[in-house]
């Protein structure tokens, strides 16, 4: 099964230290054809504007984090964002959103994102999983990724499933039927780049926060295995819909 994936980018970030990389839709697409190297992936630049026609138009599709926030809707791309969300979500076509994308998601489908009261989430982060869906192979009871966020979902939407979380952010990730699978983190990025943003932070977060995600960073991430559980997914989603 060789599918045709749309990564939808909505990092708008247009800084300096951002251009020192490759964009979002470029990260999650190496971290899959580790594991896919015959798909096809597309980076679609949602956050200029760009929508594909139809839901149909792609056999999946992923979205991206974003320094954006969910709630912003002075941003002129959003809204009709969140329609799209609906249209693949009514055409359950297979959809995995990543942070910003675990949070629209959850607002286009009538859930609640909020900023968290304790500040941010940085650094790393451990999903301890409350339930193991079928594309989680092989099984863990808790994987490690890279975390960068202030506001998170405080609301499921209805017909959601939280599947895993922890103290700080408890609806860590979330699934809809078959063919939608959110998490709140990024296995797209990596320890280098994590490293070089705490470094672009300073001065601009608090020392204690920075402090706090640079000593978390000596928990390995399992970006590698995320990776091989996202074309799962993808899989067992259009295995579902047949």
């Amino acid at each position: 099964m060789n599918l045709r994936i749309a990564i939808l980018l909505t990092n708008d970030d247009k800084s300096a230290f951002a251009a020192e990389f490759p964009n979002d839709g470029q990260k999650v697409a190496d971290l899959l054809e580790e594991h896919r190297p015959d798909w096809i992936f597309e980076t679609v630049p949602v956050k200029d504007g760009v929508l594909p026609t139809s839901p149909l138009d792609f056999d999946g599709y992923i979205i991206t984090g974003s320094p954006a926030s969910v709630n912003d809707d002075r941003l002129v791309w959003l809204i009709p964002f969140l329609d799209f969300i609906r249209q693949i979500h009514a055409a359950k076509q297979p959809l995995i959103g990543l942070c910003f994308g675990h949070q629209a998601v959850a607002r286009a489908l009538g859930g609640q994102v909020s900023r968290h009261a304790e500040g941010w989430g940085l650094g790393t982060a451990t999903t301890y999983w409350r339930k193991k869906s079928p594309w989680m192979q092989p099984a863990l009871a808790a994987t490690t990724l890279m975390a960068a966020h202030n506001e998170q979902v405080t609301q499921l939407p209805d017909g959601a499933e939280c599947l895993g979380g922890n103290d700080f952010c408890p609806i860590a990730s979330m699934q809809m039927g078959q063919h939608i699978w959110t998490t709140q983190y990024h296995p797209e990025m990596s320890l280098k780049f994590m490293q070089a943003l705490l470094s672009h932070l300073r001065g601009k977060l608090d020392a204690g926060t920075l402090e706090n995600a640079m000593v978390s960073l000596s928990q390995m991430s399992d970006a590698s295995l995320w990776g091989r559980w996202m074309v799962q997914f993808m899989e067992y989603a259009r295995d579902a819909k047949k």
